[in-house]
């Protein structure tokens, strides 16, 4: 079979040649609430979510792609990763890995924990949430960056596998609160954003997180996996007069493009998975797009201020891996790209679709709605020149348009800037989509307003 230049280094990349990742196929499993889920699936189809399946959509992608900004949806992110870090020098660990400043840490306070390789780049983020004075649990994609940082030395601490002891259900949404109330039997609005308590859903101990993944007001429940299907019931339940709608892995991620936030192995590939020494991480699928890496896999990776994550003007006081790099960015006046949003004009999405009903045009490649469920990096122009890269291609029901994140020189990256994207893979009838430099978020963010 021929194959393009872009699709060999792709397949490289991905499946792990030429000292790229190597990929670990991992068995699939289903969900600890999956029987309370299957009862709903009517579709019964399913997605893939690192090792789980997921029901792919409960009644109408378009329904549960909006249900953030309208009422609230209940959805299963149990299989992110999840690592318990104990012990007395579990702080101090903690505080070297990651760029974040730890020092005024709270008990049950969560904070976004932003690991960078010795080059300055993204190889890991999740959430880190402080459980007592010596406990720590962190959330995210992998968590093998930190288990492996943390066997190169020796601690007075110790990092366990906690991913099958905890499920993870998202309630967001402006009906979020009322629909946990009724399902705790307790009022909920002392949680502030970014904290966390303990609570109980019947007979169940569960804890509650205020969290922000849909840039609404939203929560986490975590609990045992022995309580999943009667917690997962009891919030359906609880939300119902709220007009809660159940999330269908077809719908996840449209809400991070709406919010800005940009997401491991979809939005960028993070700069573990070339470490010398360190776990490839769990990674499958081919990349999709029109952008042809010029560097190889490196080309996919992110510094944080690419992202909106880095520090604008002076770098936290305390010592962690890749601070030299980040210095080295912040002298020299930061990082020459930034992240934006981009509104594709309507008018161009179009014809791609109308291309399936006219006979006179080659059929370019099509879109999936609302989006493509692995990464995408499609190229970004001004004129003929190359300027960024953009990722996450959604239809967004409740914008009523296509958007994207990107990455993009700054030089273009002021609101209301006209570029073109590149859609279609590189051998393939490629189309110029018209786009406009939007601020993000996409829309107001309601994090931290209450009802």
């Amino acid at each position: 079979m021929d194959i393009t230049e872009h699709q060999r280094r792709t397949y490289e990349a991905v499946l792990g040649k030429d000292d790229a990742p190597f990929v670990l196929e991992r068995p699939p499993l289903f969900s600890p609430a999956a029987a309370a889920q299957d009862e709903a699936n009517t579709r019964g189809s399913f997605g893939r979510f690192a090792q789980t399946l997921l029901p792919l959509e409960y009644v109408d992608w378009t329904e549960e792609s909006a249900a953030h900004v309208e009422t609230c949806y209940l959805g299963d992110w149990s299989s992110l990763s999840k690592v318990a870090v104990r012990g007395p020098e579990a702080l101090a660990f903690l505080s070297g890995l990651g760029m974040n400043d730890l020092s005024r840490f709270e008990t049950g306070q969560i904070k976004h924990h932003v690991q960078l390789d010795e080059h300055g780049r993204v190889a890991s983020e999740g959430v880190l949430c402080k459980l007592g004075d010596e406990e720590f649990v962190y959330t995210a994609g992998s968590c093998d960056w930190l288990r492996w940082q943390f066997s190169r030395q020796t601690w007075d601490a110790e990092v366990l596998d906690i991913t099958p002891e905890w499920f993870i259900f998202g309630v967001q949404g402006p009906e979020s609160l009322r629909t946990l109330e009724k399902a705790t039997g307790e009022s909920l609005g002392d949680i502030a954003f970014n904290r966390s308590r303990g609570s109980r859903v019947g007979e169940a101990p569960v804890r509650i997180l205020r969290t922000g993944i849909s840039g609404e007001l939203g929560y986490e429940v975590h609990g045992s996996p022995t309580d999943a299907d009667s917690v997962w019931k009891a919030v359906a339940a609880a939300g119902a007069e709220s007009g809660i709608r159940l999330l269908g892995f077809r719908s996840q991620a449209v809400q991070h493009i709406e919010a800005g936030i940009a997401t491991n192995g979809l939005d960028y590939l993070p700069a573990a998975i070339v470490t010398p020494g360190a776990p490839r991480q769990f990674r499958r699928g081919k990349i999709g797009g029109s952008f042809v890496p010029a560097n190889g896999v490196s080309d996919y990776f992110r510094k944080p201020g690419e992202l909106g994550w880095g520090p604008r003007k002076r770098l936290p006081a305390h010592d962690f891996t890749g601070r030299a790099a980040l210095a080295a960015d912040v002298e020299s006046g930061g990082p020459s790209r930034g992240l934006v949003g981009l509104t594709w004009n309507s008018s161009d999405v179009t014809t791609v679709f109308a291309a399936l009903f006219d006979g006179s045009v080659e059929l370019p490649e099509q879109m999936d709605i609302p989006r493509y469920l692995g990464p995408s990096f499609d190229q970004v122009l001004v004129g003929d020149a190359p300027v960024g890269v953009s990722t996450g291609r959604t239809v967004s029901t409740h914008l009523r348009a296509t958007i994207s994140l990107c990455v993009l020189d700054r030089a273009h990256a002021e609101p209301g800037t006209e570029v073109t994207v590149v859609w279609g893979s590189p051998g393939t009838p490629q189309r110029e989509i018209r786009a406009t430099v939007t601020a993000l978020p996409f829309k107001p963010d309601r994090r931290r307003t209450l009802p």
